[in-house]
């Protein structure tokens, strides 16, 4: 080997380290596509939080419908029950109570609708994510066979 182990290692060095006209990039490479990453970051946490409310009344709705469903239930127990579980469940949905879960029974067709209205929280400021789910089920009721 023509100069030996030592020019070998500085060759590795100076080809590692890049030249002169490259020192300083890599910041400056960071700083152009962090802003990007960083939206891509907040953008994607919104939207599992957006998701994770959508289910929060899903399930709601769906507790309310079973509770006002049931043989002759007392009026106002599936809202009674969507308040409950919506105490529970923490605060994925804002603002849920400023109309209230609603629930519709309808006489004709003999079918319960209830509906969780809210948003969900916001990782971005001053922006609102409105959230909307809405449960159908069969009032139970005796009948002539």
């Amino acid at each position: 080997m023509a100069g030996g182990p030592g020019r070998l290692l500085d060759r590795v060095r100076r080809r590692l380290a890049g030249s002169a006209a490259d020192r300083g990039a890599n910041p400056v490479e960071l700083a152009v596509v962090m802003p990007a990453i960083l939206v891509l970051l907040f953008a994607s946490i919104q939207a599992a939080v957006w998701f994770v409310a959508r289910a929060t009344a899903l399930n709601a709705a769906q507790s309310a419908v079973n509770a006002q469903r049931v043989h002759q239930a007392p009026a106002g127990a599936g809202e009674a029950r969507a308040v409950a579980f919506l105490n529970a469940a923490g605060d994925w949905l804002v603002g849920w109570d400023s109309p209230g879960p609603d629930c519709v029974i309808d006489i004709d067709t003999t079918e319960v609708v209830c509906t969780v209205t809210g948003t969900s929280l916001s990782v971005i400021p001053l922006v609102s994510f409105p959230v909307r789910q809405t449960a159908h089920g069969t009032v139970e009721r005796w009948t002539t066979g």
